[in-house]
This record gives structure tokens, C-alpha cells and sequence, in this order.
């Protein structure tokens, strides 16, 4: 049986493996009618061993309130702050240096972002990450 038209798409990023019906899940789905419960149970068991990230997803709902969702990579600015063991980025961005990384830790990082980055390989991911790393206040080291 083919799935009916999409009526709405919902993208979030929620913490893997706690999304609850509390929000901002609920807010943001309960208007489109789904199963929370069902939801918050399939999430949390797709994102189990991603535990600590923020895990974006897309969310197709359908006319008979049924949905499929797609997990997405962690943002790179998360994932920069994970590498330069950092809580917050720079508040004054590439003025001020908070942290540095390394140029191995920097390809690790695009190598999971390459699949959700308008990049072709890995060279052109490292310097999309690059770019936001220098405007977080994170120094990449040759």
C-alpha cells in the first residue's frame, strides 16, 4: 500500500534518546496530530547509542496521522564543542579564541557531517566545519 500525500514536515533537534512529550516535542507535534508516545518510543530507541548528542530529525507526517522520520548528523557546532571540550562557544565569535582542535580532530568531524553538508568530499566539509569553528572562537592547529 503506497503512503498517502505529507501533510506537514517538522524538523527539531532533540537530545538522543529523552525525547518526552513534554516540550518542546509536544508543542511542536502535538498540533499535527500524531501518537506522541509512539514517537518518543521510536526516536529514543533509534538514537540509544548517540546518547549525549543533539540529534536533528525530520518528521513527515501524513493524512492519516501516521509519520516516518529521518535522523540527521549532530550539528557541527556540537560536535566542535565535544572536540575542544568546551561548554559554549566565543561570545564575540572569531575575536576571541576559546579553544583549540586539531586538524585531525577537524576531518573526524566532517567525515560525520559529510552526509548532511553541500560538500563533495571531505576537503570541502573540512573547511564548511572549519569556518564555523572560527566564528564559535575555536582554533584549528595545522
Amino acid at each position: 500500500m503506497a503512503k498517502q500525500n505529507v501533510t506537514k514536515v517538522i524538523k527539531l533537534q532533540i537530545p538522543a534518546g529523552r525525547a518526552t512529550s513534554a516540550p518542546p516535542v509536544g508543542t511542536a507535534l502535538g498540533p499535527a496530530g500524531i501518537n506522541l508516545q509512539e514517537f518518543c518510543t521510536r526516536y529514543n530507541e533509534a538514537t540509544k547509542d548517540k546518547m549525549g548528542d543533539v540529534i536533528p530529525v525530520v518528521i513527515s507526517v501524513y493524512e492519516d496521522r501516521t509519520f516516518d522520520f529521518v535522523l540527521k548528523t549532530p550539528p557541527a557546532a556540537e560536535l566542535l564543542k565535544k572536540a575542544a571540550k568546551v561548554k559554549k562557544a566565543s561570545s564575540k565569535g572569531s575575536k576571541e579564541t576559546v579553544a583549540t582542535i586539531s586538524k585531525d580532530q577537524l576531518k573526524e568531524i566532517a567525515e560525520i557531517k559529510l552526509p548532511d553538508l553541500n560538500a563533495y568530499d571531505v576537503e570541502h566539509a573540512m573547511k564548511i566545519v572549519e569556518g564555523t569553528a572560527r566564528n564559535m572562537g575555536i582554533k584549528v592547529e595545522e
